[in-house]
């Protein structure tokens, strides 16, 4: 589908007025009985490896949904999400897992939902199916030695600067320079309401790339706040239940973890509802065996996305909590590298005595201090490059010497 700058430019102006709307003035608001089912938001592409990608949207009404795709010029093959021996079916959130991909292999696609008028045990009755315009993406090979990614980090309600940083700094929408992007944590202040998701984050990504470039969102401890924050893992998707998991493209082996909450868990501000410590216990106990895994070891490079730095971030209960249990394992494993974010000071801090790998961490979330980290690995050597919004580089750091 063409790219219409003026188009997008358009979108994203009245994307920045958002930031100042009140979660109230977002509440989602029940599509009248007459009105025509449509799309909330989406398609975007989420978890795509060799294998596999999961393909997420959103209908107006409750419908029966499923995505028609194939390798070639032809759509000639349809997924549904099964769970326990139904298609899903009579939902409004879709998230539609595409399995047995051929690695290295574009896929043309569309999304397509009918919406469910009436649901009688033996009777259901469709409405006219709506469908998407073909998109398309592309799954990593098996031997790609080459991989590249922008990374985001705490935006906090300023869905403005999603596009601004892109294309202030040479996106077109035509040609991408990345395989993904990361949104590395705090993208939000608080998570009130289904619809703050859509247009914070979710709209933006998919207006400029998402439709076609998949991508990752780490959880912030400002992502744990909120109203609607256990309802965060409904609109996207991971390889496991947990938002912390690694995986491997081109010669990177990517460990995500989550940080979770930067006070105690019987701080006043959680209300009881905090439970950081044993879930980042279990965390370790994960982190443990993924550094003796076969791709963990055999990977050039190890890149460790985590939003609170270990450290660098103060003394607070979550960053040394963190740094207690996860620093000695980043030591161990002999990580190439941590991206972080949540100081809000931009920085790289090169190995030292209390950290033999680098941090890097990114800036935010005002103007003037609102940073695009982009990197590049491929099989000889990792480069990093961080810029801030004025578009001068404020950082970089590379690895060259390639593991055998």
């Amino acid at each position: 589908m063409p790219f219409n700058r003026r188009s997008f430019l358009e979108k994203a102006s009245k994307i920045g007025t958002l930031s100042a709307v009140s979660p109230a003035a977002l509440a989602a608001v029940s599509p009248a009985a007459n009105e025509i089912n449509s799309f909330v938001t989406g398609p975007y592409l989420q978890n795509v490896s060799q294998t596999e990608a999961t393909i997420v949207w959103v209908t107006s009404k409750n419908s029966l949904s499923w995505v028609e795709y194939g390798a070639g010029m032809h759509l000639s093959l349809k997924g549904y999400r099964y769970r326990n021996g139904h298609v899903e079916a009579n939902n409004k959130i879709n998230k539609i897992t595409l399995k047995g991909l051929k690695p290295g292999t574009t896929y043309r696609y569309r999304i397509v939902s009918s919406e469910i008028l009436n649901f009688q045990p033996a009777k259901v009755e469709y409405d006219k199916p709506i469908q998407s315009p073909m998109y398309t993406f592309k799954t990593p090979g098996l031997n790609d030695d080459e991989v590249k990614l922008v990374i985001f980090n705490d935006i906090h309600d300023r869905p403005q600067t999603i596009p601004y940083m892109l294309y202030r700094h040479g996106y077109t929408g035509n040609k991408p320079d990345f395989d993904f992007v990361v949104f590395n944590g705090d993208c939000f202040d608080n998570v009130n309401t289904e619809q703050q998701v859509f247009k914070h984050l979710i709209n933006p990504a998919v207006d400029i790339f998402a439709k076609e470039i998949p991508f990752i969102l780490t959880q912030g401890n400002h992502e744990t706040r909120g109203a609607f924050s256990r309802n965060i893992p409904d609109y996207f998707a991971y390889p496991t239940e947990e938002y912390y998991y690694a995986f491997t493209q081109g010669p990177v082996r990517f460990v995500v973890m989550d940080s979770g909450e930067d006070k105690t868990d019987d701080n006043w501000e959680y209300s009881g509802l905090a439970a950081y410590d044993q879930y980042r216990i279990q965390e370790r106990t994960w982190l443990e065996k993924e550094i003796e895994s076969e791709a963990f070891k055999k990977a050039t490079y190890r890149v460790v996305l985590i939003h609170i730095p270990p450290f660098h971030s103060g003394d607070w209960h979550g960053p040394l909590h963190n740094r207690e249990l996860f620093a000695p394992l980043f030591a161990k494993g002999k990580v190439d590298l941590v991206l972080s974010g949540h100081t809000h000071r931009y920085g790289v801090h090169p190995p030292d005595a209390s950290h033999p790998y680098p941090i890097v961490i990114g800036g935010g979330p005002l103007e003037g201090n609102r940073t695009l980290i982009k990197l590049n690995a491929n099989s000889k050597e990792l480069n990093l490059r961080m810029i801030r919004d004025d578009g001068e580089e404020v950082g970089k750091y590379s690895v060259k010497k390639a593991r055998t």
